[in-house]
This record gives structure tokens, sequence and C-alpha cells, in this order.
């Protein structure tokens, strides 16, 4: 096939997602809030009544990446089980069980000449869906737009394609079933990347605003070609930040587990900043505790000289790993730690670990950062942990959307004026 056909072929695949899903989406903000959580709870059994072909599609797209070599963090990511596939389903029935998004009051005044004025929540519209190997966020970027009235079109990445399909074909059934039109959420049928560049480049017709969700090189491509708005995030460059006052337990607790929990995913911790005054108190047994979990460690020169790790180098405090290493720097007190974060960090999620609560109120004041935790891992930067049932990802941004991108956050607004016959003199 010549290069101009193939082209055209892409384009007519593209444009035809795009015009229907934006007929769909007229029709899925105008449903009730009932009809949208019905659709959702009919993908919860549907998802569950198909694990099996789901778990096989699965397996195929494991067996491929096992052969392109795709790393143990990045086979985690892609993996589905029972477990996961359940968590899945749970996901979509606890969106279905929150709040309508839709038709909420978010302000509302008196004007001195009588008029009555209210912003009302309202969807997005279409949104377009990048995301790489993690092919649950299949159902939670569906659930998400389902339940905030928005229609969606889905751009999974070649490594969960099978999987991908497979739950998306449940998804779909249980649209149509509760009576929603089916290409309300859509998959672009092709792995071919130029789907990308079409859906990023000549889609502002169709599309409202993309999310991507993917690594920094699939980041900056959609931030860099897309012609309509981005809510998205860098890197998850995350920091733990063991204060003097830090206990050695609870501290040891939460970088293991902010580490080594699940290391694939962008609320994993890279780097540990530890008050020198504590060091020599903290360092030896947390350390030892993350090289026991299979954790390489790649120090400072005081981190070095104080328990044995690999030497750092200044690469490394700016590097998302995703995988099972971590940075280890040494710093004089809370300042120093803010401004090492200020500099080398993507505003994505810090944990201050810290008895003293002075220290932990001076850290959320000072650092900028989508998430901050005090004495609590940062694999808590997740949507479902924060009670909204799935996210599409952590946005790092200040315009619109910053944290977990949840059902409310796939919203806009309008304003409703009502008055008595006022004209304006």
């Amino acid at each position: 096939m010549n290069t101009a056909i193939e082209q055209q072929s892409i384009a007519a695949i593209m444009d035809g997602l795009g015009a229907a899903a934006r007929a769909a989406a007229t029709a899925l903000a105008r449903s009730s809030a009932e009809t949208r959580d019905g659709a959702l709870r009919a993908a919860a059994a549907a998802i569950r009544a198909n694990s099996g072909s789901i778990i096989e599609a699965n397996a195929e797209d494991l067996c491929a990446a096992r052969d392109r070599g795709l790393s143990g963090a990045m086979l985690d990511r892609l993996l589905l089980d029972d477990d996961r596939l359940e968590s899945m389903a749970g996901g979509l029935e606890t969106v279905a069980e929150r709040a309508d998004p839709l038709g909420r009051v978010l302000e509302e005044w008196q004007r001195p000449n009588g008029l009555h004025i209210q912003r009302i929540s309202v969807p997005l519209g279409v949104i377009g869906i990048i995301y790489e190997s993690r092919p649950n966020v299949t159902a939670d970027a569906a659930a998400l737009c389902i339940k905030s009235g928005n229609a969606v079109i889905l751009r999974g990445g070649s490594e969960s394609f099978q999987s991908s399909r497979a739950i998306h074909r449940c998804l779909a059934g249980a649209l149509g079933d509760a009576g929603i039109d089916e290409t309300a959420v859509q998959m672009v049928p092709t792995t071919d990347r130029a789907a990308v560049g079409y859906l990023l480049s000549s889609m502002s017709n169709y599309l409202d605003v993309v999310v991507p969700r993917g690594g920094k090189s699939l980041i900056s491509r959609v931030q860099q070609e897309a012609r309509v708005p981005v809510i998205g995030h860098l890197e998850g460059i995350c920091h733990v930040y063991l204060h003097e006052s830090a206990g050695t337990e609870m501290a040891q607790r939460i970088v293991l587990n902010a580490k080594m929990r699940r290391t694939g995913i962008c609320g994993a911790a890279e780097t540990l900043l530890v008050d020198r005054a504590a060091a020599g108190r903290l360092l030896p047994p947390i350390v030892n505790a993350l090289t026991e979990a299979g954790c390489e460690v790649r120090g400072d020169d005081e981190a070095q000289a104080i328990v044995p790790v690999t030497a750092a180098a200044e690469s490394d405090w700016s590097t998302e790993y995703l995988d099972a290493i971590i940075s280890l720097r040494v710093v004089d007190g809370i300042g120093q730690a803010v401004e090492h974060i200020a500099r080398y960090g993507s505003g994505h999620t810090e944990s201050i670990v810290a008895a003293d609560e002075d220290a932990a109120r001076r850290f959320f004041d000072e650092v900028d950062s989508a998430i901050l935790l005090h004495n609590a891992s940062t694999q808590f930067a997740d949507g479902g942990e924060f009670g909204m049932g799935a996210e599409i990802g952590i946005a790092t941004g200040r315009i619109h959307a910053r944290g977990p991108v949840g059902a409310d956050q796939l919203t806009s607004y309008k304003y409703v004026v009502r008055g008595s016959g006022q004209t304006r003199p």
C-alpha cells in the first residue's frame, strides 16, 4: 500500500470515529445519571463474565511483549489477572456510585438588577485519550468519560492492543444494553502511529481535549503536535523526604512501599531525601531493606559515607526510573529538600515523613506539586485511592485540572441567567 493511500485510509478511519463521537456526545450529555450509571454497572458485570477471554487476549500481548524484550516493570504494567480484573470491575462500580458530576450548581448569585446567575457543570464534549501499556486505562478512562457525559476516542498502546480490544468489547456491549450509543466509547482500530499524529493534528473539529497517559516521549509528542487543549502530566519524579523527626520504623515502611510496591507506576518514589541530622540513624536500616527487596540505591557522597550504595550521577536526580532503582541524597534540612524538589521534581507527588507537625506544614506550604502527603506512601497518588473510583491520570499542569483526573475534572461549566424582563441601559 503506498503512502498516499495509507494516509487516506487513516484519515477516513479517524474522521469516521470523530464524527460518530461528536454525535454520540450530544446524546450522552442529555442522558440521565441513572442511565449512565446503569451502563457502568453493566460494564462491570460484562468484564467479570468475560474475564477468561480478556486474560487470553492479555496473554497474547504479554507473549509479544516478552519477545520484544520489555522490562519487568513494563510487563507488570501490562499484566491482567483475576485480581486486577476484579479491581477494574469494582472501579467501574465505584464510579457509578459517585454523585452525578453534571448539572451541579457550582455557584449562584443575585445581581442588584434582579438577574439570577448560576454556573452549572457540563461535559467537555469529546475527549481523545492516548495511553501506553496499561490495559486497565481502557476501562478507567471509559468509565470516567461515561460518568461525566463525554464521548471518548481511546488509543491504547500497541503492547496492550489485544487486551484493550477485549475490554472495549465489554464496554460497548454494556452501553448498547443501557440504551446509550456504543460509539460514545470508541477505540482506534489500528496500531499505526500515523493514527496518533492524525488525531493530534487533524481532528480539532471533533475533539475538545486530549489526555495523554504514558512516558515522557508520548507526553512531549502530544504537547508538541496537539491542535486542541491537552490535560497531561510529564514524568512522575516523586520524592520521599525524611525529616530529622521521622521515626525509623515508619520511615522504613513508607520508603519501601513508596519505591517497591509497584515500581512501574507514576506514583513510585524515585528519589529519597534524608536530613543530615538523622541520616546516620535512618539510612542503614532503610537502605538494607531496599537492597534486600532487590532495589539498587544510588547515593551522593554523604550517603556513600554512611551506607554501601552506588555513586549517583547528576542525571539521577531528574530520572524517572520506573524500575527498582532509587536515588538518595542527604540534605541540610527542609529548606534544601524543598529546593531539590523544586529544581528536579516534575510537580507530581511528594511525601514528607515527620513527627514534627510544623515541618509538615512548612513542606505543604513551600512545595508546589499536585499531590503532597505527610507520613504516607507516594503510591497513594491514585484516583481510586482518593475515592474517585478511577482516574485518567495525574495532571501536573495548573490549567483546568491538577492531580488525579476523575469524572469531576472532565467537566466544564456554563452560565445560566434568569431575568424578569430586564434590559441593559
